[in-house]
């Protein structure tokens, strides 16, 4: 009778192991995918061109690994020396070192997830995590001794924009859809700070005119926010909603004559409008980005710390913090004797 209870616990054991095994392998065959469900599309859409230049240097020392965002496989000869080695071809290459960072944190992170999966031995995810990026005092001196320091058409400073710069930016013609959309889409950058990805994201019933509020998701942080329509936010938006349908997507195309189309604008068509606005007050390469610099730079001057993280829709203090401190005048307060 005994020997028959133990069996039939040896047994028990036995399928309950085969379960869980089991259960890793389907866990590990959709680890990558598990993840890219939780992040932004843009996050995943900038992995995957961080991973694709991972597979670029791989080709240079003879290596498919295929799929490095989809495929475990792909992970199973990667090794610290090869990371390693991607970031010196990156700089030799001309990468900028902002780049190289991120590119790198890219790396260890689907590295993470191969270990987690079964695909990459531990140890050598223990040696992958020590391979260090580089700080801004050294990017300044690496940056010196290179003959390119940057590659591709992301810019290594912010477009500047004086006051003067945004009120024209912001002061569109009036007499067509076009001009009364513009105006809003420079209003909603210039004066809430928006990502260009969440103006392309908003939609016309998010607006209140009588409260004067308007409401939008922010995917970086995963929340939905309601703003005030400050300055003349509220006055552009009155104007151009009367020639939107009632819902959908607040941007819309338009055509020639300054009439709007039945589609809507994507991220890229933004970016392209603000280019082309800020040409005409005389501001080459004016990105949307640029337009929320601006927004952050005038907003740390009296915002309080947690105030500028919320409506800027930051998820921890590390910006805020920064523009606050590069508006500070560094001796403010000191005294001399005289």
């Amino acid at each position: 009778m005994g020997k028959a209870i133990e069996t039939r616990q040896d047994a028990q054991l036995a399928r309950a192991e085969r379960l869980g095994q089991a259960a890793n392998r389907a866990a590990a065959r959709h680890a990558f995918a598990e993840y890219m469900s939780r992040r932004a599309e843009n996050t995943v859409r900038r992995q995957a061109g961080d991973l694709a230049r991972f597979a670029d240097f791989l080709a240079t020392v003879e290596m498919d690994a295929g799929d490095l965002q989809h495929d475990l496989d792909g992970w199973r000869s990667i090794t610290w020396g090869l990371v390693d080695a991607f970031v010196k071809w990156m700089l030799n290459a001309g990468d900028a070192i902002g780049s190289v960072n991120v590119r790198l944190s890219t790396v260890k992170t689907y590295a993470r997830l191969a270990v987690k999966a079964g695909a990459l031995a531990e140890p050598e995810y223990a040696m992958i995590r020590l391979v260090a990026g580089y700080r801004q005092s050294e990017a300044r001196r690496i940056d010196e001794q290179r003959p390119q320091t940057r590659r591709g058409s992301k810019k290594a400073e912010p477009v500047t924009i004086t006051p003067a710069q945004a009120r024209m930016l912001k002061t569109q013609p009036d007499d067509t859809p076009q001009g009364r959309r513009d105006a809003l889409m420079m209003e909603l950058m210039l004066n809430l700070g928006l990502r260009v990805g969440e103006v392309a994201g908003m939609v016309i019933e998010g607006f209140d005119l009588r409260a004067g509020t308007v409401r939008l998701y922010r995917p970086k942080v995963d929340k939905m926010q309601t703003h005030d329509l400050i300055n003349g936010t509220w006055d552009a938006a009155r104007a151009y909603l009367k020639d939107c349908p009632k819902e959908g997507r607040l941007m819309r195309g338009s055509v020639r004559g300054g009439q709007l189309a039945g589609d809507v604008m994507s991220v890229r068509g933004i970016t392209k409008r603000v280019r082309i606005l800020g040409e005409r007050v005389g501001l080459r390469g004016l990105s949307a980005h640029d337009c929320r610099h601006y927004w952050a730079t005038q907003a740390a001057k009296d915002t309080p710390l947690d105030r500028l993280q919320d409506a800027g829709g930051w998820s921890s203090y590390a910006m805020p913090l920064r523009y606050i401190e590069s508006v500070k005048i560094a001796n403010q307060g000191v005294q001399l004797a005289e």
